[in-house]
């Protein structure tokens, strides 16, 4: 089974929403070319003493449910954006997008390529020219009882692998972020009286339990991340994760990344009940991917970050949850109406404050939105 296959069934409504978000977003900012305190090239000149690539980034799987987000909020800060597409089809349909914008008088900062991600010399292609990567992809089973089974372990690792390889051999790539998962930091064996209450960037999901729990979709964001930075290290590459919660999408789009989701969700009860049951709006995440890019570019962002908005606490919350992303409550917990408004009583507390220094500590327009500190 190909990738692109695997990703086939999310297509149309993922390109849907990216027409929907470019129409709202500003092609071209014409009253300064400073832009969030950076320059902005020129798309008018071929000419320029910046370095090739130097305000082009990458995203791969740009027209996914986060790939969508980050395009934007790129696009927004004066980025020129490279979406790396799965399959050559989806190309044609951005590039009507970007005919449109044109006519309407932006000038449009959108290129697409296609690529092969389980194949590196076909990344090392297409990240040429771009000065960081964006790494947001996720990958599905349709076979799958929850959209990722067990031998998608193994193609998130190896296309982990392809991605890090690419950036090192490609001349004009100096950063990558990459989006791994909470998922690969909270499960560890609960037994253990050493481990410490506050679950933050320094924690690792234990391999043989996710194993032995058939969480799939955890073990594959642990080794994939593992992955990336075993070879950051080997090859030199300034390398960031972005430990993500349960993303959810914003109100006015469809939520296109259902099965994710589910893959996420499985263990939810656990999660909920030790209180790691956290989510993220795909908004909020973008904005905090792009922060710590530019963060990077000025040596002040390095490691992990982990990335949340919302814990799951009560009842209530978990039942507006289930509402939000279309799904049974039983998927979460066995609250009962009687107990909606209660808490849990969590073992661990997660804590996002590394990223909440980080972003706070820079100028206003950089911040990430509405981020709040969590012990």
């Amino acid at each position: 089974m190909g990738i692109a296959g695997a990703q086939h069934q999310r297509r149309t409504v993922d390109l849907e929403d990216l027409r929907r978000i470019s129409e709202r977003t500003p092609m071209h900012r014409k009253d300064s070319d400073d832009f969030y305190g950076r320059r902005v090239l020129s798309n008018s000149s071929s000419d320029t003493d910046e370095e090739p690539g130097d305000e082009l980034v990458c995203v791969t799987s740009g027209v996914s449910l986060l790939g969508l987000a980050l395009v934007n909020q790129l696009l927004q800060r004066g980025f020129s954006v490279r979406i790396l597409l799965d399959n050559p089809e989806d190309g044609e349909k951005v590039r009507e997008m970007k005919l449109k914008s044109e006519a309407g008088g932006g000038v449009s900062r959108i290129s697409t390529l296609s690529a092969d991600l389980t194949e590196s010399h076909s990344l090392v292609n297409a990240f040429e020219g771009c000065r960081g990567v964006f790494h947001t992809s996720s990958f599905i089973d349709p076979s799958g009882l929850t959209g990722y089974s067990k031998a998608m372990v193994e193609v998130e690792k190896k296309v982990s692998e392809n991605v890090m390889e690419a950036c090192a051999r490609t001349s004009s790539v100096r950063y990558c972020v990459f989006t791994s998962s909470l998922l690969a930091c909270i499960w560890r064996d609960g037994t253990r009286a050493e481990l410490p209450p506050v679950v933050d960037h320094d924690c690792w999901s234990d391999r043989s339990l996710c194993n032995d729990k058939k969480l799939w979709y955890a073990l594959g964001k642990l080794k994939a991340e593992k992955a990336a930075w075993r070879i950051a290290k080997e090859r030199d590459i300034k390398l960031v994760t972005i430990c993500s919660a349960l993303v959810t999408p914003p109100p006015n789009l469809s939520t296109t990344n259902s099965t994710p989701t589910i893959a996420y969700l499985k263990g939810a009860e656990e999660m909920y009940e030790q209180g790691l049951l956290a989510t993220v709006s795909v908004r909020r995440l973008a904005e905090a991917q792009v922060n710590v890019y530019e963060a990077m570019g000025e040596n002040e962002a390095h490691g992990r970050y982990i990335c949340f908005d919302q814990i799951i606490k009560t009842g209530a919350e978990a039942e507006a949850l289930a509402r939000e992303i279309c799904i049974p409550i039983t998927k979460i917990c066995q609250s009962q109406e009687e107990e909606a408004s209660t808490s849990t009583s969590s073992k661990f507390q997660l804590s996002n404050k590394r990223l909440f220094n980080l972003t706070s500590s820079r100028a206003p327009s950089t911040r990430c939105y509405s981020l709040n500190a969590f012990p």
